[in-house]
């Protein structure tokens, strides 16, 4: 059981880094920092589009509109911090 715990601790951890890498990625393409024409950036773009936006979606139909600001990848993060801790806290306490 200590294993299959251990392994969701991770992929939140991994699914935490990947809301980030969409996030900045995203700010780079607004800002036309990067170009989508480019294979490999609309390759990665695509990935981290199709992998955040089916969590990401509920959440942004909830939240009110703020105008351009998108605050539901923190919104997400904060409630993967929230299931990190009760798992590590309530459901595998020796973990950290």
């Amino acid at each position: 059981m200590r294993a299959v715990l251990d392994i969701v601790l991770i992929v939140l951890d991994l699914y935490v880094w990947l809301l980030i890498a969409s996030a900045i990625l995203s700010w780079l393409i607004a800002f036309n920092v990067v170009n989508t024409r480019n294979q490999f950036i609309a390759a990665v773009g695509e990935f981290l589009y199709r992998i955040t936006e089916p969590v990401l979606a509920p959440i942004r139909r909830m939240l009110p509109s703020l105008g351009g600001l998108d605050l539901s990848p923190i919104v997400v993060i904060l409630i993967i911090m929230f299931l990190q801790r009760v798992i590590s806290y309530y459901i595998y306490p020796n973990v950290i």
